[in-house]
């Protein structure tokens, strides 16, 4: 008989909470048509991230305090340029991660939160961006820390991620009908597969803008901090 001693509650745990999010991100952006013409956009917006930010630590915060619990199915740490390939994958998920699609003042709701159809810069590689991002995340850290806790929150993410990318092009055809199909089939949910094809053409010049230093600024910064980020979040103790 199996022994399943390192099938620590929290990895259950961590899948309710990987749920609870998925359930009030998506949920909330499936209801933002509604719920705009209810509250308006800004307010919308605003008790968007009042429920999605809070939600978005506890499980960062719960992560960082439980990656080492279960079974350690390997340990590259020691190999060298290991750690080197581990940051630059992150680095290169923030890339991705970060909403090249919207504009940061409507993310702040300092001006009008809008639905926007783009097929510019990262789009052009990639229809779903914080999709890939999440992955290549996920990949980086899985091989980093090797515990079964992280295989599982790294399935839960990237599960979420795959239903966001059906939900988010549902949500893009109902608002935008052929327009989005349009861009549909001139762009592609595999990094690169449009631009392979034929399909789409890479831009560099689209991605000369001065938010990517600002991501370039937050890696480093990240990088920088990550000790502290730790520290704090196994201080809390959950």
């Amino acid at each position: 008989m199996t022994d399943l001693n390192w099938l620590t509650s929290s990895h259950f745990v961590m899948l309710g909470l990987l749920l609870g999010f998925a359930i009030a991100h998506s949920g909330l952006a499936a209801l933002r048509p509604q719920g705009e013409k209810l509250m308006g956009s800004r307010a919308y917006r605003i008790l968007f991230a009042l429920v999605s930010i809070p939600l978005a630590v506890i499980l960062i915060t719960y992560f960082i305090g439980h990656r080492y619990d279960g079974l350690r199915l390997w340990n590259l740490q020691g190999t060298p340029g290991m750690q080197t390939t581990v940051w630059v994958l992150s680095a290169i998920s923030f890339l991705f991660l970060y909403p090249a699609t919207f504009n940061l003042l409507e993310i702040a709701a300092i001006q009008k939160p809008q639905v926007h159809l783009y097929e510019t810069g990262v789009i052009r590689i990639t229809r779903h961006p914080q999709m890939v991002g999440q992955v290549i995340w996920c990949i980086a850290h899985t091989l980093w820390l090797g515990t079964t806790f992280t295989i599982v929150t790294s399935l839960g993410l990237i599960l979420h991620h795959a239903f966001a990318v059906w939900h988010g092009d549902r949500r893009w055809g109902s608002r935008y009908g052929e327009a989005f199909e349009a861009i549909k089939a001139r762009t592609s949910i595999i990094p690169f597969l449009a631009i392979i094809q034929g399909r789409q053409a890479l831009k560099l010049g689209e991605f000369i803008r001065p938010a990517y230093l600002g991501v370039a600024f937050f890696v480093l910064l990240f990088w920088w901090g990550h000790p502290t980020l730790v520290q704090a979040a196994q201080s809390a103790g959950w």
